[in-house]
């Protein structure tokens, strides 16, 4: 057994070495990173370089944690952000030299501006600021019955929202965070009256919008970049000569166009990329059934594993907890405090320790899972009648035998009911992977939301909701079959 595992480890060892490791891009939660991720690669691609795009991982903290750790090698991402949210011994007027300079330590490197700046701004519908007289964002102190509805990210920045509200002295009570592909919706449906923007998003003419200024001048500039690792001079040079060269060759205009093409006319990141580059876009070939199939074995292999390792290990907890008091305290309350951890938290507090992808995703989902199994483990052996202990204990059967033979099977019913419900949670909560990277069900719920793309966004809860359903009922028949023929009957009756 030994000799086996460590065959298996010298595998996982060797094995990545045998190919050559294809150079890793990410992109963040928002349509214009995953376009500028698709046209590094589709130009590392003419250059005949082996690359792969890892899109919408999340935001500004999970694609910095992931480029510092190894787990991608390159991302598209902005001066101000870097000077403002990244970088805390710079300048807030940091120039790119100067970025250069302090990124080389942590073994970052950056390319020159792509050639467009795309700043943060607050908007208001054209109609109701020119009916209110506002045209700055100091005109806003005015107005403290006026609500906000600004993206996550903003609400918590070092240049978001904090500092935006002190530099102003703003008022506003009313502001409320949620996704910044929902704010539009929210801000045309008169729930919002102010939003943050992107300065080349293709909402802003869309929605007939009125850009307030930045009187004040609080906004840095968010010129565009790409920021890799050091590491790609030495082992792949020609893909930093490939990012290099995208310097200076995106202007906003053309920016804002293809933010348009896809969030306003459908069009695909790749195509559209493809489009600006002038080569011809990859053909996936892959239709909706080809794309359920693979999204349905990525969910399963993320329950299934953290399911399975939940089981091996909450059973035995289990029956601690039922056989030592003041240790089941001990397990039941820590078990419990997993619980409460927010599920999105819980998915990011995993990356330092598992990195970006599958693994972070089958841990958080695997600490979610003991809870429920635990305690139905511990309340179905405290619920054995004394009288039928005792009777086990009479007949001279080891403790041990007492347990399998006896007390598990008499508790088993209670133990599967636990697994059902970490199985059905497990399957909904899975789909918070895609945020980290993990694929499944989640990934074209995300791709939905970001896209307003109701038949996407069904595309992943349908079939989520489907399986949960399904592993519902093969539980039940599972307790049924294990179920001893005697407490079936019983049960009917």
């Amino acid at each position: 057994m030994k000799r086996w595992v460590m065959t298996m480890l010298a595998l996982v060892v060797v094995m990545p070495a045998l190919g050559a490791t294809p150079v890793r891009i990410g992109s963040k939660q928002f349509t214009e990173s995953v376009i500028l991720g698709e046209v590094a690669r589709l130009s590392a691609r003419e250059a005949g370089i082996d690359v792969r795009h890892r899109r919408e991982l999340g935001g500004t903290s999970i694609l910095w944690s992931a480029l510092l750790h190894g787990d991608i090698d390159a991302y598209p991402e902005y001066t101000g952000t870097l000077t403002h949210e990244l970088l805390k011994n710079v300048a807030p007027d940091a120039d790119i030299p100067t970025l250069r300079a302090a990124l080389r330590p942590l073994g970052i490197g950056i390319t020159d501006s792509l050639g467009f700046n795309d700043t943060y701004a607050i908007g208001m519908r054209d109609d109701q600021a020119a009916q209110l007289g506002i045209r700055s964002i100091s005109d806003l102190v005015a107005h403290p019955e006026l609500r906000f509805g600004f993206s996550n990210e903003f609400m918590d920045r070092a240049d978001g929202w904090p500092g935006l509200r002190q530099r102003y002295g703003l008022p506003q009570k009313q502001v409320r965070g949620l996704d910044h592909a929902l704010s539009y919706r929210a801000l045309s449906s008169n729930a919002a009256d102010a939003i943050d923007l992107y300065s080349t998003d293709a909402e802003i003419p869309y929605y007939h919008l009125r850009t307030l200024d930045d009187d004040k001048h609080y906004f840095p500039h968010y010129d565009a970049v790409f920021l890799y690792r050091l590491q790609l001079e030495q082992t792949n040079p020609a893909f930093v000569d490939v990012l290099k060269h995208l310097s200076g060759r995106i202007h906003e205009d053309a920016m804002r166009q293809m933010n348009a093409l896809v969030k306003l006319q459908g069009e695909k990141e790749t195509v559209v990329a493809a489009g600006f580059l002038g080569v011809q876009p990859d053909s996936d070939g892959t239709g909706l059934w080809s794309r359920l199939l693979q999204r349905t074995l990525e969910h399963l292999r993320l329950v299934l594993i953290s399911l399975t390792a939940a089981v091996l290990l909450a059973v035995p907890l289990g029956v601690f907890s039922a056989r030592s008091r003041r240790l089941g305290h001990v397990i039941m309350a820590g078990s419990g405090v997993l619980q409460t951890i927010p599920s999105l938290a819980m998915f990011v507090f995993m990356i330092p320790f598992f990195g970006i992808g599958t693994w972070p995703a089958i841990a958080a989902l695997f600490l979610y899972s003991l809870l429920p199994i635990v305690r139905n483990t511990y309340a179905g052996l405290m619920g054995i009648a004394p009288d039928l202990r005792e009777s086990a204990a009479a007949l001279g059967l080891p403790r041990g035998v007492r347990l399998r033979r006896v007390e598990l099977p008499m508790a088993i019913r209670s133990i599967l009911a636990g697994v059902k419900t970490a199985a059905v949670i497990n399957v909904g909560t899975a789909t918070l992977g895609a945020l980290i990277g993990a694929g499944g069900y989640g990934q074209p719920i995300v791709t939905g939301i970001r896209l307003d793309d109701t038949g996407l966004i069904l595309e992943g809860a349908i079939p989520a909701a489907l399986m949960a359903l399904l592993v519902q009922g093969l539980f039940e028949g599972v307790e049924r079959w294990l179920t001893p023929r005697g407490m079936r009957i019983e049960a009917r009756q």
